[in-house]
């Protein structure tokens, strides 16, 4: 059975969920409306996905994408719907912008948060899960979400952020920042 799946995510209506300052859903909202100058806060995810060899893929964001377009990032991001378990949000973004099913998924940082303001004035405000997953290296990318990518050393990633952050999403750099800090890249520095 192939790995590469097809790009298959309903264009119904997607929502996410919105949470009060503790992290609490009280809520939800069209996605499609919740990202603005005041973005409320709201649940997301942040996937990083590694090959057999320890290889991390990212990605490069398409110029479609209504925040950061063009911007180097994590393998993928979302929104897990209301009553959608995080673990089957990562699979369903995974089998959208990658075409491809996650091997496994593990919580890294389940409590990360962060607020970033685009050049644009576009916010992020999102309560965001960062979650490892294996995946297999046969990639059909969505063109509409992702227009390049590379598998990289964990090691290279941490060093653009340390270096060039300005080139990679702001929540990566974060993520980056603290995923060192746990040792979540093993013996990476």
């Amino acid at each position: 059975m192939s790995t590469v799946l097809p790009h298959s995510e309903a264009r119904n209506i997607e929502e996410v969920v919105l949470l009060d300052p503790s992290g609490a859903p009280i809520g939800s909202m069209e996605k499609s409306r919740v990202h603005g100058v005041d973005t409320p806060l709201h649940l997301a995810f942040s996937c990083y996905g590694f090959d057999g060899d320890g290889r991390m893929l990212l990605t490069r964001r398409a110029l479609a994408k209504r925040t950061w377009p063009g911007v180097w990032t994590n393998t993928c991001c979302g929104h897990p719907s209301p009553g959608e378990d995080l673990e089957a949000a990562v699979e369903r973004r995974l089998r959208f912008e990658l075409g491809v099913a996650p091997i496994s998924v593990r919580v890294v940082l389940p409590d990360f948060r962060y607020r970033a303001v685009a050049p644009d004035g576009l916010v992020e405000h999102e309560v965001c899960p960062v979650v490892f997953a294996e995946l297999p290296t046969s990639l059909d990318p969505a063109p509409d979400e992702v227009m390049d990518w590379r598998w990289v050393d964990p090691a290279d990633f941490l060093r653009v952020v340390d270096a060039l952050p300005s080139v990679l999403s702001p929540w990566s750099v974060l993520q980056g920042l603290e995923l060192r800090a746990a040792g979540a890249f093993g013996g990476v520095p």
